[in-house]
């Protein structure tokens, strides 16, 4: 399913520098495997008269996304599945910032449109996905993808279509394919890293003497990362994991998780940190609890923090049993703390914009948060995404890209820290941040020792 949520037609091919990739090409250039997966259909079905136009060799893909009236970005996320509230709070944070700058005067006199489709969090679709944006689509740049496992299978793409300087910005994942070689030239990254939310629990647990740290993760590319990070944490303390246990991806709150809480209840941890989805998660701290392992339970930013506490609490009177001592780390700051400007910014425009996920692409009920975590990350990264295109000034293309993301020095998103890129620093901000729950909400967390009492 997709959909472009304000774009118009498809406009002239516009000057530049080099012909997009044929199948002709493709061939020549050695990308014939490509044409044996999932996604070959698109590269060999016959084009019709607007293809045909777009792919002629006189074409310039570098300015390909770029109309008179928009720039248009391409998107794939979970807005279906389990994990649909993901993508559709980062693109209601986003859609909000962009309508606020479309609403003046866009970026150079061009509107911000995105091309939406939905892979439901998992990775062939998402590479379809790509592939149709990149060379049906042919948009500007790609933009808000949720998830690692997603996202690590879009790298290699970006890697053999170098030429045609297709660049993702500001992924939902803090996973290190996209922020190390080979593929760390083919991203920018605003969030802090997996590694930096990992490191940031496992040290705070230490120091307040809870040195016994399990994990619970998604068995695929995110959850692996997350165990590597957790892992590698506790080596520097001088400590190792005491338990593991995993869950495969797509996993619902109605599952059953009492096999994986019993694998790290024999290990006898004194926190568990999880890495994985908000289904998936709430449904082994619900189970955590009604088998009496009560410990911290730690999640990472991912989780989609309100989705996790809605299952936890909707329509329990005990919820606070089951939410007691969950701990998550967060790479924004709280959307409570408006004495932050950045924040007023976000709460002013999302009520007074209130984006709502097209309908074409809502296959499942899903009710959105006023505020959350993940609709804040949406929205900074396109208030970011919004100033790099403006300094790509009045005759953008994708060569240019680089030079404008590079000129980010000490940038003020309005959050207390400023943002700086570089060709040896692609992510842009590196604070993680920790919220424990108090009256049915998130807030803020200064003293871990208080808090464990």
């Amino acid at each position: 399913m997709n959909l472009c949520d304000d774009a118009g037609g498809d406009g002239g091919a516009r000057a530049g520098r080099a012909p997009v990739l044929t199948r002709r090409s493709l061939l020549r250039g050695g990308l014939a495997g490509l044409l044996a997966a999932p996604w070959a259909n698109l590269l060999s079905a016959p084009p019709g008269p607007a293809e045909a136009e777009d792919y002629s060799e006189g074409d310039r893909a570098h300015t390909a996304g770029l109309r008179e009236d928009e720039v248009v970005l391409g998107m794939s996320a979970a807005f279906s599945g389990p994990s649909r509230g993901l993508g559709s709070e980062l693109y209601r944070g986003a859609r909000a910032y962009f309508n606020h700058a479309n609403g003046n005067g866009g970026v150079g006199g061009r509107k911000v449109a995105l091309k939406l489709y939905d892979d439901g969090y998992q990775p062939d679709p998402c590479v379809r996905n790509t592939m149709k944006l990149m060379l049906e689509d042919r948009v500007f740049l790609l933009f808000g993808y949720v998830g690692t496992p997603t996202v690590t299978r879009v790298l290699p793409l970006l890697k053999k279509f170098q030429d045609e300087l297709v660049y993702l910005f500001f992924p939902f994942t803090g996973a290190q394919p996209q922020r190390e070689p080979p593929y760390g030239d083919f991203a920018f990254n605003l969030r802090a890293s997996y590694r930096q939310e990992t490191a940031g629990l496992v040290d705070n647990f230490v120091r307040v003497g809870r040195k016994r740290i399990a994990v619970f993760y998604q068995a695929d590319a995110y959850g692996r990362s997350g165990w590597a990070g957790v892992r590698a944490a506790l080596e520097g303390h001088g400590e190792r994991l005491v338990g593991e246990a995993t869950y495969r991806r797509g996993q619902r709150f109605t599952g059953s998780m009492r096999r994986q809480v019993e694998i790290l209840q024999a290990a006898s941890p004194e926190a568990v940190i999880c890495i994985g989805s908000y289904a998936a998660c709430a449904a082994f701290a619900r189970d955590a609890v009604d088998l009496g392992l009560r410990v911290p339970i730690a999640n990472l930013s991912f989780v989609g923090s309100e989705n996790l506490l809605q299952l936890l609490s909707e329509g329990r009177e005990d919820a606070g049993e089951y939410t007691r001592f969950l701990v998550n780390s967060q790479v924004v700051p709280s959307y409570e703390d408006t004495s932050i400007p950045a924040v007023r910014e976000y709460r002013e425009l999302m009520a007074r914009h209130d984006p709502e996920v097209p309908g074409e692409l809502v296959r499942e009920p899903y009710s959105p948060f006023p505020q959350s975590f993940v609709s804040l990350e949406g929205f900074l990264d396109a208030k970011l995404m919004t100033e790099i295109l403006r300094r790509l000034g009045e005759n953008p293309d994708r060569a240019g890209l680089e030079e404008a993301v590079f000129s980010v020095r000490d940038f003020d998103l309005g959050i207390g820290e400023k943002v700086s890129f570089g060709p040896a620093r692609r992510q842009g901000l590196q604070t993680v941040y920790y919220t424990v729950v108090q009256e049915g909400r998130f807030v803020t967390l200064d003293d871990w020792q208080t808090w464990l009492g």
